[in-house]
């Protein structure tokens, strides 16, 4: 059994306005799948203008299943006490790929930096427990050329190892794009390779 990871959690559909009050102040929680950086500022655009009354848009995100990126964002509250209790309860879950926004909207009470951290990670656990967590694994992708006549020993080693055909073409040769689990990636390369009627390639789709 191949110890590496090759699973990963994150999830598809946004979900939002978790809502929690602490001394008149409302915090309210939103989550986001995102897939880069831009999206980031797509969504928290959005809920400035959605909320354009509030007066902090703190967030957290995690991006990345091999090489992972963060970044915690305090949005003019005391220093790490949004942006950090944010990102720690995207850790707690363990997932990437994902934007937690927490919208504050002041109630004239200030809460000290400890009444922050804790709100902020209550926010941040209620809106994470209505996501749907999904768990995914991590795939490698591989074009295959190869000619037509050869159609059925390729599918047969597609049926035998359940692999995914993302995309294909068939006119005088057909190419296909399979997607492996990371995992068995080695093992399907060689089967492919065995076959010496086509050609593989790994890709990035």
């Amino acid at each position: 059994m191949n110890s590496e990871k090759d699973t990963y959690k994150t999830i598809e559909i946004a979900v939002g306005d978790a809502l929690f009050k602490e001394k008149g102040s409302k915090f309210i929680g939103y989550v986001f799948p995102i897939s880069s950086e831009e999206d980031v500022k797509i969504y928290i655009d959005e809920l400035k203008k959605k909320h354009h009354a509030a007066r902090h848009w703190c967030y957290a995100w995690q991006l990345g299943i091999e090489e992972i990126s963060y970044r915690a964002n305090d949005d003019g509250e005391p220093n790490n006490s949004a942006g950090q209790p944010i990102y720690g309860q995207i850790l707690s879950k363990d997932l990437t790929n994902v934007l937690v926004v927490i919208v504050r909207y002041f109630g004239g009470t200030k809460l000290g930096v400890g009444g922050l951290i804790s709100a902020y990670k209550t926010t941040a656990k209620l809106i994470l427990e209505e996501a749907a967590i999904v768990k995914k694994t991590i795939d490698v992708f591989y074009k295959l050329n190869f000619e037509y006549k050869d159609m059925n020993k390729v599918m047969r080693i597609i049926k035998d190892q359940k692999l995914s055909i993302e995309t294909q073409k068939m006119e005088l040769n057909c190419e296909f794009l399979i997607s492996v689990r990371k995992k068995n990636a080695l093992k399907v390369q060689q089967l492919f390779l065995d076959l010496r009627c086509l050609k593989i390639k790994e890709v990035t789709p």
